[in-house]
């Protein structure tokens, strides 16, 4: 083996056919045959070996292919290996490289712009390869592919406000936990807790299904207008909103808590905890919290909630704060 660099061409060989058993190796089709010369070109030389795990990085982020058992593992090359740089180098190049090329990109199938971003002790804004801006809250996660159909972002957690550049022929698709927000070009907010999601509609319009799996393209958001969704839920439930709302307070760094029973300031609270806070029953759910908290203190609203409200702290076995209500005693008569 010799360590002299390859030339582009050579280097553009190795993509081409890298690209090529990854389609091969998924195809339905594929035969022995074809698996035992993947493994003799994996083994001629390390660069085939990481070329072909940077297109499985790819192809991963296409949900609509899982990878069938039978694809042929890859086995890595052990650190001490000279190659080991200069091969890393080369996967992390072919992640950014277009695919327009291969057919996956052709079919709809693969990306040709994949991009992962997370915050997590600040608000973030970064900008997609489509010009798109987006602005993650605190514990946010998600990841953008461009299609050569859709573009598409994984809320994977937490809350984002997107403004989406305009174009007709390339639609925006958020998949938020079961359901998914599709637009051409808009501005409108999501937040996800576990299986919850609410959408925002702050301009424009977007089509909200509560369930991806289901046909049609959902219900219609005008301006002004939410729409919310959990687990098992057919169609998102629609709301006005009004200029008062709260919801985008976390762009100023704030959370708002407008007189709301705590069962239903618990989703808005935990998402910013360590260990989400629970309630003991039912009595305790019902009491009301208000208030204009940092979201970066939320953490020590915990310990504080006692001095405000009627309750007591306690722990449950899995060492989640709990919230009790203290009872009430009866008036003398």
């Amino acid at each position: 083996m010799t360590d002299n660099p390859l030339s582009q061409a050579q280097y553009d060989a190795i993509t081409d056919a890298a690209a090529h058993w990854c389609m091969r190796l998924h195809a339905t089709d594929c035969t022995v045959e074809e698996r035992l010369a993947f493994e003799q070109w994996r083994d001629a030389h390390p660069l085939h070996a990481f070329e072909y795990e940077a297109m499985l990085e790819i192809w991963d982020v296409a949900g609509d292919l899982p990878r069938p058992e039978a694809v042929v593992p890859v086995a890595r090359l052990k650190p001490q290996t000279p190659w080991r740089t200069f091969g890393i180098a080369a996967a992390v190049c072919a992640l950014a490289l277009p695919l327009a090329a291969y057919s996956g990109w052709n079919l709809g199938w693969l990306p040709n712009s994949y991009q992962h971003f997370e915050a997590s002790d600040n608000v973030r804004h970064v900008t997609l390869s489509d010009g798109s801006q987006i602005e993650l809250n605190l514990g946010t996660e998600l990841t953008f592919s461009n299609y050569k159909d859709q573009r598409r972002v994984t809320l994977e957690k937490g809350e984002a406000f997107f403004s989406v550049s305009h174009d007709t022929r390339h639609p925006f698709v958020v998949k938020a936990a079961e359901g998914r927000i599709r637009v051409t070009g808009t501005k409108f907010n999501v937040w996800m807790y576990e299986d919850q999601v609410k959408v925002n509609l702050i301009e424009g319009s977007v089509l909200v299904t509560s369930n991806d799996d289901l046909s049609g393209d959902g219900l219609r958001l005008g301006p002004a207008m939410q729409a919310s969704y959990g687990h098992g839920d057919l169609i998102p439930r629609i709301s006005q909103t009004y200029d008062h709302d709260n919801a985008l307070a976390w762009r100023s760094g704030k959370l708002v808590l407008d007189d709301l029973a705590l069962t239903e300031a618990l989703p808005l609270i935990n998402r910013y905890l360590n260990k989400p806070l629970m309630v003991a029953d039912n009595s305790t759910g019902s009491i009301r919290i208000g208030g204009i908290y940092n979201i970066k203190e939320l953490n020590g609203l915990v310990s504080s909630l006692p001095k405000v409200l009627p309750v007591y702290l306690t722990r449950n076995k899995d060492g989640n704060p709990v919230l009790n209500s203290i009872p009430q005693k009866a008036p003398k008569s």
